[in-house]
C-alpha cells in the first residue's frame, strides 16, 4: 500500500512548523536571550505556540497514519488533514496575536480535538467491528 495523503499533511504541517519555530527565533534575537524566556512575555507567547503545536501535530498524524494504513478512504484521510491543518494555523494566530483572539485560539483546539477524538475512535472501531 503506497501512502499518498498523510505525507501530504506531513509535509504541510511541518512547514507550517517552520514557520513557528522562525517566529520564536526572530524573537529570542530581538530580546537577546538564547535559553529560556528571559522574563519577555511575547518570546513566551510564541514558544507556547509552537510547543503546543509540537504536542499535539505528532499524535494526530500518528492517528492519520493509522486510519491510511487501514485502508480508510481517501476523503476521511483528507478531511482529517484539512481539519488538523486548520486548527493547527487557526491557533497559532489566534495564540500569537497581541492581544490574543480567543475565538480563533477556541476554534482551533476545537478542531484540533474533534479530528483526534473521531479519528481514535474511528480507529478502535474498525479494529473491533
Amino acid at each position: 500500500m503506497s501512502l499518498s495523503i498523510t505525507p501530504l499533511y506531513a509535509g504541510l504541517l511541518t512547514l507550517l512548523f517552520i514557520a513557528l519555530c522562525v517566529l520564536v527565533i526572530r524573537e529570542r534575537f530581538r530580546v537577546r536571550t538564547s535559553v529560556g524566556d528571559g522574563g519577555h512575555k511575547d518570546l513566551t507567547r510564541r514558544m507556547r505556540v509552537q510547543a503546543n503545536f509540537a504536542e499535539y501535530v505528532p499524535l494526530a498524524l500518528l492517528l492519520m497514519l493509522c486510519a491510511e494504513l487501514q485502508g480508510a478512504p481517501a476523503l476521511a484521510i483528507h478531511a482529517m488533514g484539512a481539519t488538523l491543518l486548520i486548527g493547527r494555523l487557526c491557533h497559532a494566530v489566534g495564540m500569537s496575536l497581541s492581544p490574543q483572539v480567543f475565538p480563533l485560539r477556541q476554534a482551533g483546539m476545537v478542531l484540533t480535538f474533534l479530528m483526534m477524538a473521531v479519528s481514535a475512535v474511528t480507529i478502535i472501531g474498525h479494529i473491533i467491528i
